[in-house]
């Protein structure tokens, strides 16, 4: 199955066009996720990025009932695409003109939170709708209809292409829709808007007198990707949650990716924000006075209480997430960072073990216990909420040689990430 982005009309069958790959529509498709009935199946949706209505063309060479009947492949889809499924091509293909101002309508209500300049930098010091800009952020809430018609539009795309999401409650004011835009000129001197992009946050109440924001959904369309936009949207939030002094900001089961671009957003402040350079500097001193990973016991270095609160309070980075910026920001601090790796490596092992398995054999954090499993033993483990801890408990294989492996692992996977947030922050 094909999924194609198209921007016009012309885009629509031309080899040029952008295709969404891959997409896997099975969980659609009856209870078991597979088509019946079809022989020489092809199957190819067109999305428009302007209207975001969809066409599915639909070809095959014979239908046969084997048995399990014929898929019923228009409401299969509809499942999918809802209202935004249009039946017939060419009225497909009329909706670049008729719906081509539909995100300067849509978004014609919301408040412009931040612009970005056509060279790529945030205008720090331009007021807000300054002309020189050519990309912006537009704050939506969703208890208004034009926001929930937007994101109705939408939701096909983040069932496609946001792993593991569900459409969010259009009908509950406590989320908030922010929307990338990018203004353009076309040939006849009109403004073209093109969404880009968009996060969807929820503002919860926090006691007793404050309000937390959670990140929950966020996508850069496909041909707009790795280009700065998304960590641009991270940025904008971050702003958001400082100006309106919320309690902090946090993200709802973030993928490795965008996790990734998140921290890297968090160091660039980090390095700037004065009141923690002196726990960072002590660390990275203390970690120099070397040979850690000789030793029998190597501590975790974690900042101190005051620092986490201090960046919390003031950058609106909660806890969870200022230790993954922490141990980036000790890796920084070395220098020669090579002469020091040993022992740095020691520190993220130490810390991964902690983690993983508990600081003591004895202690509420994570155990490692027998789990009954149907499954290969070397592959199973489980996961759940502890009652006397923050963090999940993890289950691990049994066999200590293949723990150790699994540990080591985490280790490594850890210290790629390090270096590569790293070394992205350094190019900057």
């Amino acid at each position: 199955m094909i999924g194609i982005l198209v921007s016009s009309k012309e885009e629509v069958g031309a080899s040029h066009s952008f295709r969404i790959s891959p997409v896997d529509l099975n969980s659609f498709f009856d209870e078991d996720g597979k088509i019946y009935g079809y022989n020489g199946l092809k199957i190819t949706i067109w999305v428009s990025s302007v209207s975001f209505h969809a066409f599915a063309d639909i070809k095959f060479q014979s239908t046969s009932d084997g048995g399990k009947g014929i898929t019923d492949l228009k409401s299969s889809l509809q499942r999918i695409f809802a209202d935004t499924l249009v039946d017939n091509k060419d009225d497909f293909l009329q909706t670049f003109s008729t719906e081509s101002h539909f995100a300067r309508s849509i978004i014609s209500d919301g408040e412009i939170l931040q612009h970005k300049t056509s060279n790529g930098h945030v205008d720090s010091n331009s007021h807000l709708g300054t002309a020189t800009s050519d990309v912006e952020v537009v704050r939506m809430v969703i208890g208004n209809t034009a926001a929930g018609h937007l994101y109705s539009r939408l939701v096909p795309l983040v069932l496609l292409l946001i792993d593991g999401s569900n459409p969010i409650d259009v009908d509950d004011p406590g989320w908030e829709l922010y929307v990338l835009i990018q203004k353009k000129s076309d040939e006849h001197g009109d403004t073209q808007h093109k969404l880009l992009g968009f996060t969807a946050v929820y503002r919860f109440y926090h006691y007793p007198d404050s309000t937390r924001l959670r990140l929950s959904q966020i996508l850069v369309l496909p041909p707009y990707q790795h280009k700065g936009y998304g960590g641009h949207l991270v940025e904008v939030l971050s702003n958001v949650a400082i100006l309106e002094d919320v309690y902090d900001l946090t993200v709802e089961e973030p993928l490795d990716y965008f996790q990734h671009v998140r921290t890297s957003v968090d160091i660039k402040r980090l390095l700037l924000f004065a009141p923690i350079q002196d726990a960072v500097n002590s660390t990275v001193s203390h970690l120099k006075q070397g040979k850690l990973s000789k030793k029998t016991h190597v501590p975790c270095f974690n900042p101190p209480a005051s620092a986490v609160e201090d960046v919390r309070k003031t950058l609106k980075i909660n806890r969870k997430q200022f230790l993954q910026c922490w141990e980036v920001l000790i890796y920084l601090g070395l220098d020669p960072v090579d002469k020091y790796m040993e022992d740095f490596v020691a520190i993220i092992s130490s810390r991964v073990k902690a983690d993983v398995l508990g600081k003591d054999s004895g202690s509420s954090g994570k155990q490692v216990v027998e789990v009954p499993s149907d499954y290969n033993p070397e592959m199973s483990f489980v996961m759940f909420r502890s009652q006397d801890s923050e963090a999940a408990r993890v289950w691990m294989d049994e066999n200590q040689t293949n723990q150790e492996e699994q540990l080591q692992q985490l280790v490594d996977e850890r210290v790629k990430e390090i270096k590569l947030i790293a070394q992205k922050v350094h190019h900057v």
